[in-house]
Order: structure tokens, then C-alpha cells, then sequence
């Protein structure tokens, strides 16, 4: 039996080093972000993915993330996807490129077997590229989420600083008791910036673990959610990754 406790709009986005222009493979890559926008609540959340790919189900991976960004005006993340400019005292102006999206879809969260997995089914690009199997981004796939408990230790130049840990309410807090992990029940845990996540890739087949049918939309750039929900400009972020899958 299992449980889907939301579903949504997912988006994959990587941003390049800074001062690179063309980006060939993952070393040319700063982050890499997955975005979640939930049906029926309006909240954008931009989570930084550990090791700057998806952990690979064939393996059972396991990486670290965690939530970064979160807001309900959809223009607060689109201007963080932007370039950006530093000025530094011994280099001068660093550009820091836009990000690029790489991959749309749809996903659920569901409870399954005392586990919490992100199911996702990808629609943009149509099929996967260079640049997809490159992060681990599968046409779909479903991943095993625990959500770190932000009082438990971490080992040694690992997870966030102690200034970066999330401002949970007590009955967030008490959810937790004694654990150092708990399922991403509910969802609203990613609700909170600095909440740190463990991933581990479960299933490409996630209809036959979860019970669960993500139908992906026909969709295209002009229908694509990236440009009409988040709004980004299709003038400032290079659109090759999503449309052919390639390297831009």
C-alpha cells in the first residue's frame, strides 16, 4: 500500500563555474538545483543537490541534500537563477552565468513501505541526453528522501553550519523525538531553508514499487511550466539542455 501525499511540477537546473561560458561536462558545474512546486499551494522550493547529480537508482546511491531557497513569489527564485555579478578586491568583476534548466517533469510524494520516496516522470527534454545522464536525470525514476534531524551531529566538515539550520516550529521539532532521521511526512518540511535531505535512488520502475501512475504531458516550450508558472526568461537562460538534451 502506499500513500501519495502531494504532487507536482519539478525542475532540474544546473548553474556553471563562475567565468564559464560553455559548460562540457559536470566539472564545468557550481550547483545543481532541484526545484519542486506542489499542486495546489503556492510555494517554489529550490533545493541544492550534494555531489551535483541525482543519486543513480541502479546503484542505490545515496547523496546529501538540501533546501536552500523558498518562497511563494515565483520572481524571488527566477532572480536567483540569474547572472550575477561579484566584485572582488584581487580578481575585480566575476560573472556568475545563469542557470541553465535541464529537465521538467512531474513528481508525487508518496509513502511506501515505512519509506518516503520523490517519484518523478520527465517531460522535458522528450528523450534524455548528454547532459541528463550526466546528473542522473532518468525519463523517470523515484528516489528514497529522509529529512536529517537539524539537532543531530553531523561528521566533520559535513552538512550545514549551525547558522544555516532551519527555523522549524516545536511541532515540527517534536516530529523528530529521539531520531536522527524521519520521512519527508509531511511535505512540508521542505518549507523551511536549511532543511537537509538524504536521497538514496530506489527505482526507474516506480509504477510497479509505488502503485502510483505519473503521466507526463505533452508539453513543449511554449507550454513549458519553467516559462508559465516560474517565469523564466527564455532570452537569459541557454534553452539547449532542455530541448536537446546537449551541453550549453
Amino acid at each position: 500500500m502506499s500513500e501519495t501525499l502531494e504532487r507536482g511540477d519539478i525542475f532540474f537546473l544546473y548553474r556553471p563555474k563562475l567565468d564559464i561560458e560553455s559548460v562540457h561536462s559536470v566539472d564545468d558545474v557550481q550547483r545543481f538545483y532541484m526545484i519542486l512546486k506542489p499542486d495546489g499551494k503556492q510555494v517554489f522550493r529550490r533545493i541544492i543537490i550534494g555531489r551535483k547529480r541525482l543519486p543513480d537508482p541502479g546503484e542505490h546511491e545515496r547523496t546529501w541534500g538540501f533546501v536552500d531557497l523558498v518562497s511563494s513569489n515565483p520572481e524571488e527564485i527566477e532572480d536567483e537563477l540569474d547572472p550575477q555579478q561579484y566584485e572582488t578586491k584581487t580578481r575585480g568583476l566575476r560573472v556568475e552565468p545563469p542557470a541553465r534548466p535541464v529537465g521538467e517533469g512531474i513528481y508525487a510524494i508518496v509513502c511506501h513501505d515505512r519509506h518516503s520516496h520523490i517519484a518523478y516522470a520527465l517531460e522535458l527534454p522528450k528523450e534524455p541526453g548528454e547532459a541528463q545522464r550526466a546528473f542522473n536525470i532518468k525519463k523517470g525514476a523515484s528516489l528514497i528522501v529522509t529529512v536529517k534531524n537539524p539537532e543531530a551531529s553531523s561528521p566533520p566538515q559535513a552538512g550545514l553550519p549551525p547558522s544555516r539550520k532551519p527555523a522549524y516550529p516545536e511541532s515540527v521539532i517534536r516530529k523528530f523525538g529521539d531520531r536522527r532521521f524521519v520521512d519527508l511526512d509531511p511535505p512540508g518540511f521542505l518549507d523551511y531553508p536549511g532543511t537537509e535531505l538524504v536521497l538514496v535512488g530506489a527505482r526507474e520502475d516506480f509504477k510497479s514499487e509505488l502503485g502510483i501512475d505519473l503521466r507526463p504531458r505533452h508539453q513543449s516550450i511554449k507550454s513549458a511550466a519553467l516559462f508559465t508558472r516560474l517565469g523564466m526568461e527564455k532570452d537569459v537562460h541557454p534553452l539547449e539542455p532542455l530541448t536537446t538534451g546537449e551541453w550549453k
